[in-house]
């Protein structure tokens, strides 16, 4: 099976400006990676080269082996934008039913009470969107990108508008795609949210990319944070090896251990190193 998404040496130039500079990425079947950049870093273009609305300046993008923009990449390519929004007046039932005319698909009343059972909407059906809560758009809007079985889910921001707990649904709902072998490419500014449900982290910078791999490849070891009688320290420059000379070394010094954790910086400080941003 080829991989879900590939892009060798892409570069995007409207006019004087270059969007991007020669990227190269890969997502694997099955495989969650988060989108990351500042604004500006390109992002929203290598999406919309892989959906085919926009062009390459030069290199190549392929969906599932397919040249992005041709009529089989479109068709393993689903889709949920950010900002989103489906006609008040249709029900649940009736949202899918003009998404699978839009995207020929003939999976019909079966595939429609798949979807929906998958989202956690089979009850609501036959809800009207005016109805629904924003976490039900957004999982109708999943169930949407997901018609006519894509091989590669591409999600803009998917959960930016939710609360804690419709966040956490939308989380469990794409480690649960992992299961169908369906790729995604998650573009987020919520860094922790990608930390959680990411395989892997791809960062884009002034139209390139600076970093891809998973979580412990892109951060790195603080140290050991140990709870002793005398209190709360991190001591760095030691890692898991170091773990039972120190406790030794505290004890015979006469201090109680509570605690020893490892310490690692965070996907937001390995972030702000890599793009020099101050915001995701």
């Amino acid at each position: 099976m080829p991989p879900a998404l590939t892009t060798r040496a892409l570069v995007k130039r409207y006019g004087r400006t270059t969007a991007l500079a020669g990227v190269d990425l890969e997502i694997a079947p099955g495989e969650l990676v988060g989108l990351l950049g500042p604004n500006g870093a390109g992002k929203s273009t290598l999406t919309k080269i892989v959906c085919g609305i926009v062009r390459s300046s030069g290199g190549e993008a392929k969906v599932c082996g397919a040249r992005a923009g041709s009529r089989s990449a479109r068709a393993a390519i689903g889709y949920l934008a950010e900002l989103f929004r489906f006609p008040d007046w249709l029900s649940a039932e009736e949202v899918l039913v003009l998404h699978q005319r839009l995207a020929s698909s003939r999976g019909g009343a079966d595939e429609r009470r798949d979807l929906l059972g998958l989202v956690g909407l089979t009850d609501a059906r036959r809800v009207r969107v005016s109805a629904m809560s924003k976490g039900m758009q957004q999982r109708l809007g999943v169930a949407q990108a997901l018609v006519g079985r894509p091989r590669l889910l591409l999600l803009d921001e998917p959960t930016s508008a939710l609360d804690p707990a419709g966040r956490r649904t939308v989380r469990e709902l794409l480690e649960r795609l992992r299961e169908r072998e369906i790729a995604v490419l998650l573009n987020s500014h919520l860094l922790s949210e990608v930390e959680l449900v990411c395989d892997r982290v791809a960062i884009l910078s002034h139209g390139r990319l600076v970093a891809a791999g998973a979580m412990n490849e892109l951060t790195r070891s603080r140290g050991l944070e140990v709870e002793t009688s005398a209190g709360v320290r991190l001591i760095e420059d030691v890692g898991r090896a170091q773990v039972p000379q120190l406790v030794r070394e505290l004890v015979a010094a006469g201090e109680d251990v509570f605690s020893v954790r490892l310490v690692r910086s965070t996907l937001e400080e390995a972030f702000l190193e890599l793009t020099g941003s101050d915001a995701a």
